[in-house]
This record gives C-alpha cells, sequence and structure tokens, in this order.
C-alpha cells in the first residue's frame, strides 16, 4: 500500500496535464477559425495600376470652372491666353517641339486629360509639337475662319482648351495623314509605363 500512495498523485498529475491543453485548444478554436476566415490586411490593400492613376488626375468636366475667371484663376496667365483665348506661341519656343520619349502620355494642361501618346509624336520641323493621331475621342474639332482663311482648330473634348489646328495631306508618310500642330503650353507630358498607355490606345 505504501508503493500506490506516490503514484496515486503523479497519475492524477498527468491526467490534469494531458486534460488542461485539451481544454485549452477547445476555448482557443473558435478565436483561431475567425482570425484565419477574416483577414482584414488583405482586403484593405488595392494595387493601382498607372492608367488608374492617370485618370485619378483627369478633372472631370462637372467638376472644371465654369467661368473664364475661374479659369484665369486656375491656369498660370501663358496658359489662360492660349487654352482659353485661342493663343499661339512662338514658333520653336515650346517645351515639347523636340520632345521623343520613348513612352509615355501627353495631357491637357488644363484639365490633365489624355490626349496623346508618345508614339503618336513626330519631328515635322515646323515649330511645334506634331502628332499624326490622338486617343479616341480626346481632341473634338471645330471650323476656324480667323485671319481670313478655313482652318481646322483642336480642342480638348473635356475641358475645350484650345491645343491648336490640325492639318492633312501634307504628306509626311503616316497612317492618318494628319498633323496635329500642337501648342506646347497646352499640353503636359505624363511619363507612364507601356501598360497604361496600350490600354488607353493600342499601339501603331
Amino acid at each position: 500500500m505504501s508503493l500506490l500512495k506516490p503514484t496515486q498523485p503523479l497519475l492524477r498529475l498527468l491526467l490534469n496535464r494531458q486534460w488542461t491543453p485539451t481544454s485549452q485548444r477547445i476555448r482557443l478554436r473558435p478565436q483561431t477559425q475567425t482570425s484565419l476566415s477574416h483577414p482584414p490586411q488583405q482586403q484593405s490593400f488595392s494595387s493601382h495600376t498607372p492608367h488608374n492613376h492617370q485618370e485619378n488626375r483627369m478633372t472631370e468636366s462637372s467638376n472644371l470652372p465654369k467661368t473664364e475667371e475661374e479659369w484665369r484663376l486656375r491656369l498660370d496667365p501663358e496658359q489662360f491666353r492660349i487654352l482659353r483665348k485661342k493663343g499661339t506661341e512662338m514658333a520653336g519656343t515650346g517645351e515639347y517641339n523636340k520632345h521623343q520619349p520613348d513612352h509615355g502620355i501627353y495631357e491637357c494642361a488644363g484639365c490633365a486629360a489624355p490626349l496623346y501618346r508618345y508614339d503618336h509624336k513626330f519631328n515635322s520641323g515646323c515649330g511645334w509639337p506634331a502628332f499624326f493621331d490622338a486617343f479616341p475621342g480626346a481632341v473634338s474639332r471645330h471650323e476656324d475662319r480667323s485671319f481670313g482663311r478655313v482652318r481646322t482648330e483642336i480642342t480638348c473634348t473635356n475641358c475645350g482648351g484650345h491645343l491648336g489646328h490640325v492639318f492633312k495631306g501634307e504628306g509626311y508618310g503616316h497612317p492618318t495623314d494628319e498633323r496635329h500642330c500642337v501648342n506646347s503650353i497646352s499640353i503636359k507630358f505624363n511619363e507612364s509605363t507601356p501598360a497604361a498607355e496600350d490600354k488607353l490606345n493600342p499601339k501603331y
């Protein structure tokens, strides 16, 4: 009988040690399942492509200035003269006249709407940035009878800002046989990625 006394407490201790972890696992199991089935950190992250960034840059037409005075406050004096008053910068002086990037998008300086991609641009030698095409629907055309002749004015479709004029049939050998003669002041270059450019318009 003396041999059994020391073994009974030992057995109870061993049994209690085996049971305690089991009871803890049962109580912890619902918490573990909840944490695994609801990962808020993963759901809160989102990937933004350059094109999404590009869309966020553009000012929607409903949020654009409504009056010329509002535009005057938004633009610098030279931008206002050209974009809103249909002025023209001096030939050969524009920032983008000889600009030939490997990728990127030219946006409207007034509202950041995408207008042209890098491979629409070519060197025409005319003294202003030249493009043979634009993103679909980005540029609008209007008859211009100023200075005693008929020309075709081009404007940003989104905000109506004056870009320049388009000429056809000059023989530059591009797919559209057109030259969009654009003021550098009217545009801004956005160094986007090829994926963003292709999403807006296929490459020629």
